[in-house]
């Protein structure tokens, strides 16, 4: 049920769905509000019987996948940097005297889809101060050209610190060589060449500020013990003056994969050699069986007590490790199959028995028994992850950035169950293509 609440300031129109309830079936168990200012800002509220703890989380929808113009990568995680600074009002000392007045644990992240800032404090009473305080930050966030020549060689640390990892670079390459035309060809750091030049690029990163750190562009999230109605009236009074920016994105789309593509990366100095096996994937779902069917085949094929991974780390020890990654993403993503090799003589090895087993799920089902199990142990874990209000925070946090709304948890885990040992076959038969297949190795010491 939608309604309007009226007789509110200019500029802070409520568009409030009821709140929903949750069914004794659903997955997630509290109930939750959803809200909308009429800039566009989204409010996911959740309150909770913890007592005294309360999760406000902040997610901006700017992520890899925002950085469509050549040039122009890492101004994401550049952000996440600079969202630390401070305000006119409230500079970065004053802030960080303010945290410790609170006791406040507080960071950020950037993802492919998504910028995250949370502040977790005691006290319902600091409510109003946080929601004023992280408020002007998001709408007064003060930079000047000479803070990006600053900032930009501390970012460019970051990056080749990370890129001093094996897997990291690889997983680097395997990006670069799979994607032709979406962002998420380069991962959120950006390309070293597009950090170099951010001192460069004051006038464009106002120009990003404005499309993406926006109240139509962003979403609310606070778990934990406050008032509902006491939160809204706070968030109406800080946050509905922020001016909504109407940019609609379009992303590139990915032409589809036509012929199998391979890149080898000689590391220069000696590390064990890795492998990793991407095929393009579909975009997450809450809805379509695919995304969901693969999940469960990653858990149920490459998980650590699954066959294949006893056989090859355990008995025959070929490998250190041998994980599936699949992530949820916004647009279309990679399906990831990727092992550390003990020997580079086995590389080949690994590979063939990967895509043995791959062949293997287009023919054979999963049995009903291990599909079952897999599915308990995922329920188990959501459980283990909501039991606090920082684990419920941080757990929605990621998928409401996906679809704006709490209810996929729910939408999800009905999804996940009703997926038969049929459809991973037919999602494996469907995504694990030779042609769909992009193949990085690394190994050490300039061998190839």
């Amino acid at each position: 049920m939608i309604r309007f609440t009226a007789k509110l300031p200019a500029g802070c129109l409520i568009l409030a769905l009821a709140v929903t309830l949750a069914p004794a079936s659903d997955i997630f168990p509290y109930p939750f509000h959803i809200d909308q200012l009429d800039n566009g800002l989204k409010i996911v509220s959740i309150p909770l019987e913890n007592p005294d703890i309360i999760a406000y989380y902040t997610i901006v929808r700017s992520g890899s996948r925002n950085e469509i113009e050549p040039g122009k990568s890492g101004f994401a995680h550049f952000f996440e940097h600079m969202m630390f600074k401070g305000t006119k009002q409230v500079p970065r000392p004053a802030y960080d005297d303010y945290l410790t007045r609170l006791g406040a644990g507080t960071n950020g992240y950037t993802t492919d889809d998504y910028t995250c800032y949370f502040v977790v404090f005691a006290g319902r009473d600091n409510l109003e101060e946080v929601v004023r305080t992280e408020a002007d930050r998001f709408l007064n966030l003060y930079y000047d050209e000479e803070m990006i020549k600053t900032e930009a060689p501390v970012i460019e640390g970051e990056y080749l610190a990370s890129v001093s990892n094996p897997g990291r670079r690889l997983n680097e390459l395997l990006r670069d060589t799979a994607f032709e035309a979406h962002s998420y060809k380069h991962t959120t750091l950006g390309y070293l060449r597009d950090i170099q030049d951010m001192p460069n690029q004051y006038a464009y990163s106002q120009l990003y500020k404005k499309r993406f750190y926006a109240p139509d562009n962003t979403l609310l999230l606070v778990a934990g013990d406050f008032d509902h109605a006491r939160l809204m009236e706070l968030v109406r009074a800080n946050y509905g003056a922020w001016e909504k920016s109407n940019y609609e994105l379009v992303t590139p789309v990915e032409p589809p994969q036509k012929a199998p593509k391979r890149a080898h990366l000689p590391w220069p100095g000696p590390t064990l050699a890795r492998l990793a096996v991407g095929f393009h994937g579909p975009a997450f779902s809450d809805a379509v069986s695919d995304k969901a069917a693969l999940d469960l085949l990653a858990a149920v094929a490459f998980d650590s007590s699954s066959p294949l991974v006893q056989r090859l780390v355990r008995v025959e020890q070929k490998c250190l490790s041998l994980n599936a990654r699949f992530g949820d993403n916004r647009d279309p993503g990679l399906l990831v199959f990727s092992s550390v090799v003990k020997n580079d003589a086995d590389l080949a090895y690994v590979e063939t028995e990967i895509l043995r087993e791959l062949d293997r799920l287009k023919k054979e089902p999963v049995s009903a028994e291990d599909l079952a199990r897999i599915k308990s142990n995922m329920k188990y874990s959501l459980a283990d992850a909501l039991g606090t209000t920082d684990g419920v925070a941080g757990t929605l946090a990621f998928y409401i950035n996906l679809t704006g709304d709490p209810g996929t948890l729910n939408r999800l885990f009905a999804l996940y169950d009703r997926i038969t040992p049929e459809d991973i076959q037919a999602a494996a038969a469907k995504f694990f293509r030779p042609e769909n297949s992009t193949t990085v190795t690394l190994t050490g010491g300039g061998a190839r």
